[in-house]
């Protein structure tokens, strides 16, 4: 029986040698033909009409995500555009047999295929190397083939520069241009080029494609942990493959799902769909002991908060078309446990929790807290599961039923109160008696209540931050820097005049821009200080908004325009002529009053603005 190579380095009759060492998996199992690709059929068909029929493209180009196989399609493009064997000698798809150049063009080292990374070539130097050359006829192949990678990084110059060739090349003369920013293309190369979009995989195949390695590698992995390399692999063959190498190797050959799990920081898919009911019954005590088992046993927060938010699309989709649920990429918790929630929960609850989630992940990216943001989010969703919106709470009103649909119970409490299956009790006072939940819209609190006797329903408001009086008015930065300069803190009024761009100030409620040198602390430091100071409770947020200009801004701009205007001056103008080398350093604005006394003091110009002597350099 004849032993194959892989026998014979197993068994020590050949050693390891440069050309034996192990090839990762995305390079052994890399696409020979157009029969290897998965999931770019539609690619496939139209290139196989085009070669059967001679309409052949002068170039083609390939967009899409890493790893779904662009320069893959073009090497495998450019043999057969040059496919040779004694039986065929024409352009075809058919790639069964090997050909004369088909080894050196997959290997990337043909004479005739010449491979481009448009990241280190960028110039128009390159591109006239090219446009050079191509005049020239192939020595061995039918065809030319110009593969140029990552094209978008090329310059405008080198675009313009191959516009004339790519428009009209010789007949020998083939380009292939791939990308995966496909809008930084001018559209003047584009509509030269066929445009084949390479799709992202889907995960049921991507999960097929990697059982099919496991069997040839003798590799034993489960479904689930097929199910969470393909997932992670989002839709790209390469990181898949990758990945699915990872764990080979942190197996020692036995790919398990806990060690997948671990290796990638993942929540076990059972316990995200149990937290995500906890939540949505709002239980927020079980929740949180929950999230936090998940985070002592290595998995990330903004994953465990990404992976609810998959759930809920993932339920909210199987509402709408229930034959997602059938996806063999699901495991059996999620395609039974999502039916089950898709039949229970409102198309609002999936909604508005979607929203918050979809929030709540860049919060935790951002926070210097991520664990701490991440139960906070937890809270929140868990209080408003079950909480009405706006327009759900008017029309209770209208109709007479409780804020949840359901008629309230004898002893004054309403089932699936959202509160960890407490029942809610009804607040009342010698004035009303309440009939609904505290409902949440947008950072605004609303109480529904119900006069007694029985008259028309009416709202409340309730303001989310009470504002109290406060002993020292705060309605600008300058207030927040008269304060700090009044309990002595320099420090911080320094910072607060370099960094603080306002946004808007209310009681309770500040929102800021920063500067790109604030420290990290700024935030925290100035809820904790004003609370202090004011004797209330100060959310400080960060805006998107621009915000006013700083302090500091604005005092330099100040002084810079003062400067300006008495450069201008004439007489001004004539001292500094008269005295070479002399320059004003400060500009002293005088009052009325001031001027009586003899005395000038830095400030806003007035219409007596007198000029502080002009002094000479030494």
């Amino acid at each position: 029986m004849r032993r194959t190579r892989e026998d014979q380095f197993r068994s020590g009759m050949i050693t390891m040698t440069a050309d034996s060492a192990y090839r990762v998996l995305a390079r052994k199992y890399r696409p020979q033909n157009f029969d290897d690709l998965i999931g770019q059929e539609p690619m496939v068909r139209t290139l196989t009409n085009a070669f059967e029929t001679g309409r052949i493209a002068q170039a083609w180009m390939l967009t899409g995500v890493r790893g779904v196989g662009k320069t893959t399609t073009a090497r495998i493009l450019a043999r057969a555009l040059n496919y040779n064997t004694t039986d065929v000698d024409k352009p075809t798809i058919d790639l069964t047999v090997l050909g004369d150049h088909c080894q050196a063009i997959m290997e990337g080292r043909h004479v005739d295929v010449i491979e481009m990374d448009a990241a280190s070539h960028t110039g128009i130097d390159d591109i006239r190397e090219i446009i050079e050359q191509v005049r020239y006829r192939p020595v061995s192949a039918r065809y030319k083939v110009y593969i140029i990678d990552e094209v978008h990084m090329l310059s405008n110059q080198a675009f313009n520069g191959l516009l004339k060739t790519l428009e009209e090349p010789p007949p020998h003369v083939k380009f292939i241009f791939a990308t995966t920013e496909i809008r930084k293309v001018p559209i003047t190369v584009l509509s030269r080029c066929q445009r084949f979009d390479l799709r992202r995989i889907d995960t049921g195949v991507l999960i097929r494609h990697l059982k099919k390695i496991a069997d040839l590698e003798t590799i034993t992995v489960d479904d689930t942990s097929l199910s969470m390399i393909a997932r992670a692999g989002e839709g790209s063959v390469r990181d898949s493959l990758s990945i699915f190498d990872q764990a080979i190797a942190h197996g020692a050959g036995h790919v398990d799902a806990e060690a997948v799990r671990s290796m990638l920081g993942l929540a076990d898919r059972a316990r995200i769909i149990d937290l995500f009911e906890m939540l949505m019954r709002g239980d927020v005590a079980s929740a949180l002991r929950e999230f936090r088992a998940q985070y002592d046993v290595g998995a990330d927060p903004s994953v465990v908060l990404t992976d609810l938010a998959d759930f809920n699309h993932l339920v909210t989709r199987i509402r709408f078309t229930p034959d997602v649920a059938d996806d063999i990429s699901l495991s059996e918790d999620e395609r039974l446990r999502g039916r089950d929630f898709a039949e229970k929960l409102s198309i609002r609850v999936l909604s508005r929790t979607w929203q918050m989630l979809l929030k709540g992940i860049t919060e935790v990216d951002n926070s210097s807290r991520p664990v701490q943001a991440a139960e906070m989010l937890l809270i929140r969703l868990a209080h408003a599961a079950d909480l009405p919106t706006l327009d759900e709470a008017l029309k209770s009103l209208g109709s007479g039923e409780t804020l949840s649909g359901q008629a309230p119970r004898s002893d004054g409490t309403r089932p699936n109160s959202g509160n960890g299956g407490a029942p809610m009790a009804r607040s009342t006072d010698a004035v009303a008696s309440s009939r609904g939940s505290v409902s949440s819209n947008g950072g605004a609190t609303m109480r529904l209540v119900e006069q007694e006797p029985r008259q028309e329903p009416i709202v409340l408001p309730q303001p989310a931050v009470e504002e109290a009086t406060l002993a020292v008015p705060l309605s600008s930065i300058e207030d927040i820097i008269a304060l700090a300069d009044k309990q002595r803190d320099m420090q911080f009024k320094i910072m607060v005049k370099n960094c603080v761009r306002l946004v808007s100030i209310r009681p309770g409620r500040l929102e800021i821009n920063l500067t790109e040198n604030a420290p990290k602390t700024l935030l925290t430091d100035l809820s904790q200080k004003l609370s202090d100071w004011t004797g209330i409770r100060w959310m400080v947020s960060l805006s998107r908004e621009q915000g006013s200009a700083t302090i500091n801004e604005t005092e330099t701009a100040k002084r810079d325009s003062l400067l300006s205007d008495a450069k201008s001056d004439p007489d001004v103008a004539a001292i500094l002529a008269r005295f070479p080398g002399a320059k004003i350093i400060n500009v002293r604005i005088a009052t009325p009053a001031g001027l009586a006394n003899g005395e000038m003091t830095e400030g806003a110009a007035t219409s007596d603005d007198t000029l502080a002597p002009i002094e000479e350099d030494d």
